[in-house]
């Protein structure tokens, strides 16, 4: 009972976290990690035991599943340079750096045990990095670098830490064959990706049920999971595969079903990524504790491997800088000003924390695993630094650097949009029969809608028209004229959102507004 009391308390204060951070400009996921340090001092209070091995099924899923969707294909096909480089290169490069310097600086921790420690430190959490990102209005194309990184680079460090764990235990070295292994891994599971996709789309029609079928999105997610990391292939590219091909499935007509699913998802995130923050901050609470003052004569090595951190992703970003400005990729850093900012939203989060727990205790032989309790807190040193330190202070980086942005790129884009939208009703329109056939009286009136049907893709307003005056204006023919034009408009969004120039963030809000409309229509 004190489990359940535990996490019910960890939910409602993710609540608190959250207003309380609107009214601060802080980010919530930061405000409910101190606040999980700070309950831990209570005297009394309960430990949250979830086995390490659970952490990364149970929270990773439904976090990574609710970032993806939020993202596209097509877009992807443009990012693959800068996903390499940042969700697969960085990962190795910032794991060789660390474990050189751990190797050096503890004794006895050997090659394989110093491998698993970079790999624990060196993946950012997409969840922190978006949640801090947003609040701070940074500049969108900055945002999208760091959810190209977030979305893949878990897979690489699981990949090297598995290996070297494995290394450790049984004595052997880590050889090449963890290229080919995260390569096979890779390729399976964007498999799994696409049938978990296809099969999702297969139930969502079948299902009547549009409360089944939101339900059915929060159970997808944890079985590609499973079923990908059954297929000995990566769990996180699996789920985040399946977001993709369920997005790439969507169907325009399906405006119900979108606005409660994103409802019911932004609520599901929101929970999830307090009650996760506050399990970090719980379990380093619970570290600091089982060391006790051991923990002082862990400091150094502790900080020296946190500026590394820091280090590493400052010179690889200023590196892809300088490349971004001969080849001119705009999805790169560019300047001094955005290495920085991209630097200090390297944040480390669950991912951090789950490997260092996944730590095994012994050895093959049973002798204990080397410096585990050092790697414990080296961990959660860095995850402290990274995301504390970063997430209070990047709103001041942000002012000092006059680098937020006041939403000018976004609205432009979604203006855009929003005159395809329109252009595409009109067209429908015009080539309907129904229309062909109306008086001028009506031809004017449809084009007074269209018109307002632009101006409400825009400002978000959704004004309805008295019972009266509809009546007045022919009820059944302006019901079926709003019909057309909206289901034309719809169709002419979700195709846009496919598309590589489109943000399709951007393109998400527009089709919301005619998916809102649609639904305000009398039957």
């Amino acid at each position: 009972m004190d489990q359940l009391a535990l996490i019910v308390g960890l939910l409602l204060a993710t609540v608190v976290a959250v207003g309380l951070g609107d009214r601060l400009r802080l980010p919530y996921p930061v405000l409910m990690l101190l606040l999980a340090v700070a309950l831990t001092f209570i005297p009394g209070f309960p430990d949250l035991e979830i086995p390490p091995e659970l952490i990364l099924p149970i929270f990773l899923p439904p976090l990574l599943f609710a970032t993806a969707q939020r993202s596209s294909w097509a877009v992807f096909r443009v990012r693959w340079r800068t996903l390499i480089m940042l969700a697969v290169a960085l990962v190795v490069l910032s794991t060789a750096v660390v474990a050189g310097a751990a190797w050096l600086m503890i004794p006895g921790i050997g090659i394989p045990a110093a491998i698993a420690l970079g790999a624990m430190v060196a993946p950012p959490d997409p969840v922190a990095v978006e949640s801090v990102a947003g609040r701070v209005h940074m500049p969108r194309r900055l945002i999208t670098v760091l959810q190209s990184e977030g979305l893949f680079n878990d897979a690489a460090a699981i990949v090297i830490f598995q290996a070297a764990v494995a290394a450790a235990v049984e004595g052997t070295k880590i050889g090449p064959d963890v290229v080919l292994k995260f390569v096979v891994g890779a390729a399976l599971a964007v498999v799994v990706g696409i049938a978990m996709g296809w099969l999702t789309s297969l139930i969502t029609r079948l299902v009547a049920s549009m409360v089944a079928r939101s339900a059915v999105t929060l159970v997808v997610p944890f079985a590609s999971y499973i079923l990908a990391e059954e297929f000995h292939a990566s769990g996180v590219i699996a789920v985040v595969v399946t977001a993709l091909e369920m997005q790439r499935h969507a169907r325009p007509q399906d405006a119900a079903e979108r606005v409660t699913r994103t409802a019911f998802w932004d609520v599901v995130e929101l929970l999830v990524t307090g009650l996760a923050f506050g399990l970090v901050g719980l379990e380093i609470q619970d570290v600091i504790r089982t060391e006790g003052s051991a923990v002082l004569g862990m400091v150094g090595t502790a900080v020296v491997v946190c500026i590394l951190v820091f280090a590493v992703r400052f010179g690889w970003l200023g590196l892809l800088a300088l490349s971004a400005r001969k080849r001119k990729n705009v999805l790169q850093p560019t300047s001094a000003k955005e290495v920085l900012i991209l630097t200090w939203c390297g944040m480390r989060g669950l991912a951090t924390l789950a490997l260092a727990l996944a730590l095994p205790l012994t050895l093959a032989d049973g002798t204990p695993f080397p410096a585990r309790d050092q790697l414990l807190v080296i961990a959660c040193a860095v995850l402290l630094a990274t995301l504390v330190l970063p997430g209070l202070t990047l709103p001041w980086l942000m002012k000092v650097l006059k680098a937020s942005q006041d939403g000018t790129e976004e609205r432009d884009a979604a203006r855009v949009l929003a005159r395809r939208a329109q252009a595409a009703a009109v067209a429908a329109l015009k080539d309907h029969e129904l229309v062909k056939e109306l008086p001028p009286e009506k031809v004017a009136l449809v084009k007074e809608k269209m018109t307002r049907l632009h101006a409400e893709l825009l400002d978000g307003s959704l004004r309805n028209e008295s019972l009266a005056e509809k009546r007045e204006r022919g009820r059944e023919l302006a019901i079926t004229v709003q019909t057309i034009a909206l289901d034309a408009a719809r169709q002419e969004v979700v195709a846009a959102r496919n598309e590589p120039d489109t943000d399709p963030e951007v393109a998400d809000r527009v089709l919301r507004q005619l998916d809102l409309r649609t639904m305000i229509m009398p039957e």
